[in-house]
């Protein structure tokens, strides 16, 4: 029995290298086709910091608002709790009233996550 496992095991193992190297070497053939066949012409244009068509005003290493990276790790976080709040409501029938309560446990500490930030004006922009 132990060494059925244990082949069962080695074949599991052997099948998922398979499929890493597979899936690696076709990345590496997309990325070798894609450099050496694509038309390549570099203009100043596209060689400049801003591809926009603007030219730079100032210098690209001025002190950044933090307020930006504020909002985006709210915005990640609260869209973490939308992940996990559709697989919750297809399978809320499964869950029964332990998955409804910790889901609602978890929608209470992000509510209160998110009164701290009202409070703290992390979403002001003056």
């Amino acid at each position: 029995m132990i060494q059925i496992l244990n082949n069962t095991l080695s074949y599991n193992y052997i099948v998922l290298l398979i499929c890493i190297s597979f899936s690696l070497l076709l990345g590496l053939i997309i990325f070798g086709l894609s450099y050496f066949l694509a038309v390549q012409n570099p203009d100043a244009e596209k060689m400049s910091a801003y591809e926009c068509g603007f030219e730079p005003f100032e210098d690209a290493r001025n002190k950044f608002d933090v307020r930006f990276y504020i909002v985006a790790i709210l915005f990640i976080i609260f869209d973490v709790e939308v992940v996990y709040l559709f697989p919750w409501s297809v399978s809320l029938y499964a869950t029964g009233f332990q998955g409804f309560w910790s889901m609602m446990l978890f929608l209470i500490i992000l509510t209160i996550g998110f009164l701290y930030e009202i409070v703290k004006k992390a979403l002001d922009w003056q």
